[in-house]
């Protein structure tokens, strides 16, 4: 399955308290609520420029680094951010968004820019960029985390399959 998106592209070193600041992170519980303010330290109208039609939030190395919080990929899912593509991802935060049902990619980004339209390819492990007429390959994900990505995440898993079952 193909998913299509507008690539929204950031720097290295993006921490969990840019992806959601720490001053939300105890007021609510309501991801909703929270996902507005997805990015808004970096970028103000990350949320409204991403949630109408779905975007690619782009970025260059380590990721995610920062807290183990689970908040950070569940506010990027409700802010309808189809898939983060980076150069590395910080290892907790690539467990949570697998966890939380966020696709998470590892591919050179440096040939994507900000604006571009990209169709990503999870299972053939292929990026192209739609409006460079690229391609951007990477390493497909084991079937065990497309299966849980598939299923919504690893809670929806577990009510789908009782039990952690790849099929």
């Amino acid at each position: 399955m193909a998913i299509t998106a507008k690539a929204f592209k950031y720097g290295d070193d993006i921490n969990t308290d840019y992806i959601i600041s720490g001053k939300y992170k105890f007021k609510s519980n309501d991801m909703a609520a929270m996902s507005v303010h997805a990015m808004e330290e970096l970028d103000p109208r990350y949320y409204e420029k991403v949630s109408p039609q779905g975007g690619f939030l782009v970025a260059g190395s380590n990721f995610g680094m920062g807290s183990s919080r689970e908040q950070a990929p569940l506010v990027l899912i409700g802010s309808n951010t189809k898939a983060v593509l980076a150069k590395s991802f910080a290892r907790i935060f690539y467990r949570n968004a697998i966890n939380t049902g966020l696709p998470v990619v590892e591919c050179d980004t440096d040939l994507i820019d900000d604006g571009d339209d990209l169709e990503l390819d999870l299972e053939g492990g292929v990026l192209k960029n739609l409006t460079q007429g690229t391609e951007i390959p990477f390493a497909p994900l084991p079937p065990v985390m497309a299966q849980l990505l598939a299923d919504g995440g690893l809670v929806e898993h577990f009510k789908k399959h009782g039990g952690f079952a790849v099929s």
